[in-house]
Formats: structure tokens, sequence, C-alpha cells
């Protein structure tokens, strides 16, 4: 039975390929999305691939992902070190989760190296530029096998 993921993107994730090259690349969200879906299929995967820039949207799909998805991928962006209401949310449905960021937060300001959301993640990937959603999703496969 083919495994279905969610993927959430947060905050600006949209504005990839125009925001700060510097730190996330050229490679547009709809890029990511296409390189997500394709790399899915090939591991038995379905997903969706969400994005808003609206905290309460974010933990109202979360609530909603209960029953319909075996796990979920999310990149809070801003929301990860400020986001109770997104914690609760993921705790509340235990899914497994996998916490992404396309830059190492850990090596930027100092209000980014701590994340709110970690405690309800089975593992962080960081620092890794968009190749974090396949490698995201890789680990998805080996948390759900």
């Amino acid at each position: 039975m083919t495994k279905k993921i969610l993927i959430i993107n947060g905050p600006n994730l949209n504005l990839l390929g125009d925001r700060e090259e510097s730190k996330y690349g050229k490679v547009t969200l709809e890029e990511v999305k296409k390189n997500c879906e394709s790399h899915a299929k090939s591991i038995g995967f379905k997903i969706s691939f969400e994005q808003s820039n609206i905290e309460g949207e974010i933990v109202t799909t979360i609530q909603k992902s209960k029953g319909v998805y075996d796990g979920i991928i999310i990149n809070a962006a801003g929301y990860t070190h400020t986001s109770v209401a997104i914690l609760d949310a993921l705790l509340a449905i235990k899914l497994p989760t996998v916490e992404l960021h396309i830059t190492n937060i850990y090596n930027r300001e100092e209000f980014r190296k701590k994340s709110l959301i970690s405690k309800a993640a089975k593992g962080i990937i960081c620092g890794f530029g968009v190749k974090g959603y396949i490698m995201a999703l890789d680990s998805m496969k080996e948390i759900l096998n």
C-alpha cells in the first residue's frame, strides 16, 4: 500500500528562488514540489505539498492530517522558533514527523538556534539546501519501514 506523506512549508518559502539566493539558492518552491513528487513516486510514496504564511492555517492542516497521512515533513520556517501552536498540533496527531530546514539553523542568528517544534520530530535535517527535502523523504521511508 502506498504511504501518504504531507509536506508542509511555512512562511516566506513561497519566495524561494527570489529570496536571499546566497542562503536559499535559486530553486523555486514549485521546482522543489516537482522534485519531491518525482522522488516520492520512485520510493512508493504519494505526497501532498502545502505552503502557508499563516500559522493558524498550518495548525489546521496538521490537525486534518490525522487518519489521512502516514507521516509529515515540515519546514515551519520562521514559525520553527516561535510556534507553540504548531508543536502542540504535531504532538496531538502523533504522526511520525521529520523537521526540515534549508539552511543550518544552528549556524545562523542566535534566535534561530532554538526550535520549538523539534520535540515532535523523529529527526531534523538542516543545512543541505533544497536537497534536504529528498533526504527528508528518504528518512521518512526509513521511519515507516
